[in-house]
């Protein structure tokens, strides 16, 4: 089979784990491809109905605590080391509040860089999934006028589209889409032969569904091993996202046409 040792690889694809030429070759070859593209498109849905399974069923606070306390082993601390233990519990709680402010800083920042991750993960989920698509958009058009009246009743908010006259970007059109149940549009550009996804969600509506931080604007925070460029800022209660394999500069010239029309 022509295409089997492209489908050995096609995990690590969707994963984005493959090195930076590796994955555009790779993506110039599931354009072309049906069957690359559909088993690509396959993967990346049943990855995604995965994640949400996993977030189905969570224990509650009350049942783990209770789980907890029936499988940690009772101590029996003898008189002689009554002496260490009271020593240890000093030591104990002069370092902890030493290191408690610290160490509440670092949480914090660590669980807004995991929520961004997250983010930006399902995003170049999404992203992917549309390129294997064999109908990557529902409303067909390169006219700006066209496009925007389409999502009309379809999602909760209304939002502007650029004028691309005099620049190298050309429209493709849209379709509706969703990321962690909240809806959005999806927009997809092409410049010189690259597809470039823009998505755009309610702030408030994604924030809520994901908990994200209060401020995360530009593309300097997106993950170091994600394959795309990416870009997102939040205006007039929208939250953008930009992300393509184009250049940076491209991805950057898109979002300001973006900003400039809102």
């Amino acid at each position: 089979m022509v295409c089997e040792s492209w489908k050995t690889k096609l995990d690590t694809y969707i994963d984005g784990e493959l090195p930076e030429q590796e994955m555009r070759t790779f993506d110039a070859h599931v354009r072309g491809c049906p069957s690359c593209s559909a088993d690509a498109l396959t993967r990346v849905q049943m990855k995604r109905a995965i994640q949400v399974a996993g977030k189905r069923y969570v224990p509650s606070t009350d049942f783990r605590r209770r789980i907890e306390q029936s499988i940690t082993p009772k101590p029996k601390p003898s008189f002689h080391l009554g002496w260490m233990l009271a020593s240890a519990a000093a030591v104990i709680l002069v370092v902890g509040t030493l290191t408690s402010t610290y160490m509440g800083s670092w949480s914090g920042k660590n669980k807004d860089q995991a929520s961004r991750d997250r983010v930006y993960s399902e995003i170049a989920d999404l992203h992917v999934a549309t390129l294997a698509s064999s109908s990557p958009v529902d409303v067909i058009s390169t006219d700006r006028h066209t496009v925007k009246p389409w999502f009309q009743g379809k999602i909760p908010f209304a939002f502007n589209l650029p004028e691309l006259q005099n620049s190298e970007f050309s429209l493709l059109g849209g379709r509706m889409t969703y990321l962690d149940q909240t809806p959005g549009a999806h927009l997809i550009y092409d410049v010189r032969k690259h597809h470039i996804s823009v998505f755009v969600f309610q702030e408030r509506a994604l924030s809520l569904s994901l908990k994200l931080p209060a401020s995360w604007d530009g593309n300097s925070l997106s993950p170091k091993n994600l394959p795309f460029n990416i870009e997102t800022w939040s205006q007039g209660g929208l939250r953008y996202f930009v992300i393509g394999d184009a250049s940076a500069a491209d991805i950057d010239s898109l979002a300001k046409l973006l900003k400039a029309s809102s």
